[in-house]
């Protein structure tokens, strides 16, 4: 099986904005694309993307889960990267025309279609540090994949790091290929060190996010995460747990958490913590790492409500329970 992310469909959408407005989409080879070397992203990191999925369901129907959601913060992310406002509709058929038109590609459950919309900045001008890019080029790039835990939902060991940031505060809310730059230091000599799988990165003791993921602890009958705040990405899939959690009459609390609270938490019999995001869904914590100490989350395995709520949401995305939010968005 290739690894994760790594095998791409032969084509991909594409369009450009160039004096003022956006060109038509056209389906292009997803081998290359042509950019001056010069060019504001290569430069000054003009880039955000998005990570969406497409499931097959048992009737044969192709669906896309959330993507209102994730063209919404695509639009956010383009805005305060001062990148050409994208056209949300456009973007929208883009995604739905490439999708059916690699339909037959989707994978069956646990696979999925992995949907990559990416813009980024295009100018060719090396002087433009301190101003945004006038052109650039919008993709959509697909990815069929696998079941991302293949070897099981082994669970992760948190590094906690108080000192540190993901990223500058201010782009925080930004799906930027330069906060994952960022923090990939951080992480490596993390690996190397402790060998930690992640860094929850907890600037003085405020306990926000990983390189990649957002956060939840469960408590009992409890989710307790940080409330959302320019500082970190507003995740769709932690959104999406949060709503199944309270579907399930549990008590969704959003609030700051400290280091001292988390560990204490942790230290209880049944309490579960574990990270959210869209190629994981939920990836179960098992122990987290402060001061050179080793802490053991609950009974440091995958806790059943976090397999409950991955479960419960993936049920939606498969087509196996019923999308009454209308997560869902039919392709054919």
């Amino acid at each position: 099986m290739a690894v994760f992310g790594t095998v791409f469909m032969p084509q991909m959408a594409l369009a450009k904005y160039e004096n003022n407005e956006w060109s038509d989409t056209q389906n292009v080879s997803a081998g290359s694309i042509q950019m001056h070397p010069g060019a504001h992203v290569l430069h000054y990191s003009s880039t955000c993307f998005e990570g969406l999925k497409a499931f097959r369901h048992a009737d044969g129907g192709i669906y896309i889960f959330r993507m209102d959601q994730n063209i919404n913060r695509f639009e956010q992310s383009s805005k305060l990267l001062n990148l050409p406002k994208i056209d949300t509709k456009q973007v929208e058929n883009m995604i739905l025309d490439i999708v059916a038109q690699y339909a037959d590609d989707v994978p069956e459950p646990p696979g999925s279609m992995y949907i990559r919309p990416t813009h980024i900045g295009t100018e060719a001008s090396i002087g433009k540090a301190a101003a945004p890019s006038l052109t650039s080029m919008l993709y959509v790039l697909l990815s069929p994949v696998g079941d991302y835990f293949s070897g099981g939902a082994k669970p992760l060991r948190l590094l906690l790091d108080e000192r540190g940031m993901r990223c500058a505060p201010h782009m925080g809310m930004i799906k930027s290929g330069g906060n994952y730059a960022s923090a990939l230091g951080p992480i490596l000599a993390a690996r190397a060190d402790v060998q930690a799988d992640q860094i929850l990165f907890c600037p003085n003791g405020d306990v926000q996010e990983t390189g990649a993921a957002n956060f939840i602890l469960i408590d009992g009958n409890e989710v307790i995460t940080k409330a959302l705040d320019t500082s970190f990405l507003h995740g769709v899939t932690r959104n999406s747990v949060l709503t199944i959690a309270a579907d399930l009459g549990m008590t969704v609390s959003e609030r700051n958490i400290t280091v001292e609270e988390l560990l204490e938490r942790a230290s209880k019999p049944g309490v579960e913590a574990a990270l959210s995001g869209t190629a994981a869904v939920l990836t179960p914590v098992g122990t987290f790492i402060h001061n050179g100490k080793e802490h053991r989350v609950g009974s440091g395995e995958a806790g059943p409500t976090t397999m409950k709520l991955r479960q419960a949401l993936n049920d939606i995305q498969w087509g196996k329970a019923e999308d009454k939010h209308n997560w869902l968005v039919k392709v054919n």
